[in-house]
């Protein structure tokens, strides 16, 4: 549906000249509603099993909730990361049912109920420093209906941490283990368990650390099998990956 027609649709709507149910099959039918700013992707779901998440950085705050109120209109349980607080409280004033997450910087709409999973997703953190890019990975899946244990600051530099809750790692369906400095924990996990294992590599360490280079790098190159890494500071990409795969 073109821009103009749909600020018309809309304005239709608001005035009464339009059924809701009428202008609503066709902004559905049309795949996207497109924005001055945006083409909102309405049918990701039906393709993909999980609704378009929306990117905060680079966003104004009215951008943000003008993406949320075309999601909301089509009953899309909604998602967005990398959100500031002072952008949650301009967003909040348009929606009373948005949640911030201010750890993850996520904010969550949940227009529809989705059943949460038996099997659950554990994170697993080397140091309380990761733990941002944790809790947007944990916010990410939780939102798409895993359960998710975390388990925090179990690094290398005193491996009794980690082993003290070995139970619950071995236990879960899908395993993220987050790290930056040199990255070696997702190795030493990768050899204990038989669980998928998605390593993330944090921008946390000092210079030769080159912003989660070498976290990267070296989860690269783990000799443990079963290890798939994603981006610098993608809590989201493994949230999102690890609840693709716990749903299997």
């Amino acid at each position: 549906m073109e821009q103009n027609n749909l600020k018309d649709l809309l304005m239709e709507v608001a005035s009464g000249r339009a059924d809701v149910t009428d202008a609503m099959d066709k902004i559905n039918n049309s795949g996207f509603a497109e924005l001055d700013f945006a083409k909102v992707d309405l049918a990701r779901e039906k393709r993909n099993g999980y609704p378009e998440v929306i990117y905060g950085e680079g966003k104004t705050a009215e951008q943000i909730v003008g993406i949320m109120q075309v999601m909301a209109q089509n009953k899309l349980n909604i998602l967005g990361t990398r959100i500031s607080k002072e952008k949650f409280e301009i967003i909040k004033e348009s929606n009373q049912n948005a949640v911030y997450f201010e750890k993850a910087r996520c904010v969550t709409v949940t227009n529809h109920e989705i059943p949460t999973t038996e099997s659950y997703v554990a994170i697993v953190t080397a140091g309380t420093s990761d733990m941002d890019v944790a809790e947007e990975a944990a916010i990410t899946a939780e939102t798409y209906g895993n359960k998710v244990e975390r388990v925090y600051d179990v690094g290398v530099a005193g491996i009794s941490r980690l082993f003290n809750r070995l139970d619950v790692i071995q236990g879960a369906k899908v395993v993220i283990v987050i790290a930056g400095m040199e990255g070696a924990l997702a190795s030493v996990v990768g050899g204990l368990i038989d669980s998928p294992l998605i390593a993330v590599p944090t921008s946390v360490g000092y210079g030769t650390s080159f912003g989660g280079v070498t976290p990267l790098l070296t989860m690269l190159n783990s000799c443990a099998s079963g290890i798939t890494v994603v981006n610098i500071d993608n809590g989201f990409g493994a949230g999102y990956s690890a609840s693709m795969m716990n749903h299997l």
